[in-house]
């Protein structure tokens, strides 16, 4: 699991540069099974001001703020 890949799937400077996306979305796309080392991933990079964690629909969510 690899942050780029993260990054790249919650965004598309082209298309949608301020997409938000839920951590089961996020969870899906990347197939990953240990959801703890994912949240440890998030947490990571949202320590690192990369993403910003919001909510959507509810849900815990994601939308990155630096690339």
């Amino acid at each position: 699991m690899k942050k780029i890949d993260i990054l790249n799937f919650i965004t598309n400077f082209r298309k949608a540069p301020n997409d938000i996306k839920t951590f089961s979305e996020i969870k899906v796309h990347i197939g990953a099974t240990d959801e703890a080392a994912l949240l440890h991933v998030l947490e990571e990079m949202k320590q690192l001001r990369t993403l910003r964690e919001v909510e959507k629909n509810g849900e815990k969510a994601f939308q990155v703020t630096a690339k």
